[in-house]
């Protein structure tokens, strides 16, 4: 599934048609944008300096300019414009990797040996010029797009980021078995949104059978972005269905790896600093406990995929391990096959093809688009109703919407699922501002100032966001049209994270451009009745995009796959 960032303007990642090292020259975009944060009333900065470096060997610094800005805090539930820069008032740059000083042969030279590693070690994605690659493997491939180095990121807020996803993988398990918690909570959505209300339909028919997932696996990904006045990790979503790229971004990760360890010296970087990805593994540990749980050794792991999938390779690479490690067997469907071919035995066994399925893996189905008919909603219907091992179940689906990742944030809400007071309080400062559409004085201040503010729909995958003068837009619109149309978004605080100058690769080409990040850590999540088999982090997704678009999602073609270097 694709990000979905709530930081910076509108344009998509497109790379100009230039040659492979004519970079274009940086020119600073300066911004009069602002933060929200809902615990303190603090003073937000500007997101756009580029500052000197701090590296082993400092090559060259760069001009800083600092703006003015003003912005908004939520204090005591109401929200105030305040000052957020006092009359010659610096602030100290923070450190980060001189990459316009890098000699242009080095960077030659990185660029080639990083397109012949990717082409080696399967860093790869179908070619969406080549019209077979998304169906047949190793028909039109490209090397999948990537930074060329990681982005600095702090140590203390990846060592929060990573002791915050089993508390959160704990926190949607508790959630999802609260039926009337879900149902009520997207009661208002279920009238605006049709696909919502169809995932409710099915979640409300498991309600009324009692029907009991005794077993039940979540992959989950909690996506992050560095704050860069208040310098919080604020989350920006969770996602409980399809937290794509576990495999290539452990490619990515020994990639930049591999780079430094060639031409750290030169870069004045240590590769050490780059830490170790273990998402494969910890995905497909997860997969091999949850088959032995299930306990039918003639069962297989069953993919559910979209017709059409350029990001298979990394898919496969889950499977690949599953069977070399542990010998246990997948095959990939999607929703229309699994409806043809799916069969419902008397004791809940599901059979698709044939062939027992003991774990239903989605990387599909979480968007309109991939239920075009009745037919795939019969087949998600279908293996709902089985004793297959689903990851996600429709309540963990629906535990990942944005309206529950609203209502969570609500004071008091998360004590009705979590008892650890410590737990909670972590999970609290990691929040953004979110809101209801129902809070007319937000709404209104959303309207005066769209540009703080990012309305999410109930839709995953990335493009469908709304910012900026848009948000006001719809707003109005809705407001006008009186209707329950409000009830399918809701309002979130823009985060404007830190912008470095970074190089990305997509095509052959590499370009450079000023860019944001966020990171995504993967948990794994496995609990059979009330033993408690493995709540681990497992990994981790880093995304960078030029500072100047909204969306981030990779195979979206907004963003590219990269990782960390440890400061």
């Amino acid at each position: 599934m694709g990000a979905a960032y709530s930081s910076c303007s509108t344009h998509s990642l497109t790379f100009s048609s230039q040659t492979l090292f004519s970079f274009p020259t940086i020119t600073t975009k300066t911004s009069s944008k602002s933060n929200l944060e809902s615990k303190v009333n603090t003073f937000l900065y500007p997101t756009n300096k580029i500052s000197n470096t701090h590296l082993e060997k400092p090559i060259k610094t760069m001009a800083q300019t600092s703006f003015p800005r003003s912005g908004l805090a939520v204090k005591c539930g109401k929200v105030e414009e305040v000052e957020t820069q006092e009359e010659g008032c610096v602030r100290k740059p923070p450190p980060m990797f001189d990459y316009h000083g890098i000699d242009l042969d080095l960077i030659q030279e990185m660029v080639y040996d990083s397109l012949v590693w990717s082409s080696l070690h399967g860093l790869v994605v179908g070619d969406k010029s080549a019209q077979r690659s998304g169906k047949v493997p190793g028909v039109g491939l490209v090397h999948a797009p990537f930074a060329l180095l990681p982005v600095p990121f702090p140590e203390s807020h990846w060592t929060q980021a990573c002791e915050l996803a089993p508390i959160f993988s704990e926190l949607v398990d508790r959630v999802s078995l609260d039926g009337k918690f879900l149902q009520d909570s997207l009661s208002r959505t279920k009238k605006a949104d049709s696909f919502t209300s169809r995932l409710l339909d099915i979640h409300s028919k498991m309600l009324e059978i009692n029907k009991k997932e005794e077993i039940r696996l979540g992959l989950h990904r909690s996506d992050y972005m560095l704050d860069e006045q208040t310098k919080l990790l604020l989350q920006i979503e969770l996602n409980t269905i399809s937290s794509s790229f576990p495999g290539l971004s452990c490619l990515v990760n020994e990639l930049q790896r591999s780079l430094l360890n060639q031409h750290g010296e030169d870069l004045g970087l240590d590769p050490k600093r780059i830490p170790s990805n273990s998402a494969v593994s910890h995905f497909v540990e997860a997969f091999a406990k949850a088959w032995n749980e299930y306990n039918n050794p003639r069962a297989v792991v069953m993919f559910v995929v979209q017709a059409e999938e350029r990001n298979m390779y990394d898919q496969h690479w889950l499977s690949a391990v599953l069977n070399e490690r542990h010998n246990i067997k997948t095959i990939r469907k999607t929703l229309a096959e699994i409806d043809a071919e799916g069969e419902l035995l008397p004791d809940g066994t599901l059979l698709v093809g044939g062939k027992a399925i003991a774990v239903v893996y989605f990387r599909a189905g979480y968007t309109p688009n991939d239920y075009p008919s009745e037919s795939e909603w019969r087949a998600r219907l279908l293996m709902e109703q089985s004793s297959a091992i689903k990851c996600p179940s429709i309540s963990y689906h629906l535990a990942g919407t944005k309206k529950i990742q609203q209502e969570l944030a609500k004071p008091n809400v998360l004590e009705r699922f979590l008892d650890n007071k410590e737990d909670i309080a972590k999970l609290r400062e990691c929040f953004a501002g979110l809101w209801s559409l129902d809070d007319s004085d937000i709404v209104e201040k959303a309207i005066e100032k769209p540009e703080l503010f990012v309305m999410k729909p109930q839709r995953e995958g990335g493009g469908n966001n709304i910012y900026g003068v848009d948000v006001r837009e719809t707003l109005q619109r809705l407001q006008k049209e009186g209707t329950d149309g409000n009830a399918a978004y809701i309002l979130m605080q823009k985060i404007f994270p830190i912008v470095l100058p970074t190089f990305l690769m997509r095509d052959g080409i590499c370009h450079k451009d000023h860019a944001i990040s966020e990171l995504g850590i993967y948990g794994a999540y496995l609990r059979n009745k009330d033993k408690v088999i493995m709540n681990d982090q497992c990994g981790f997704l880093m995304r960078t995009k030029i500072s100047s678009s909204d969306e981030g999602g990779v195979a979206a073609g907004f963003a590219v796959l990269d990782s960390i270097y440890l400061t």
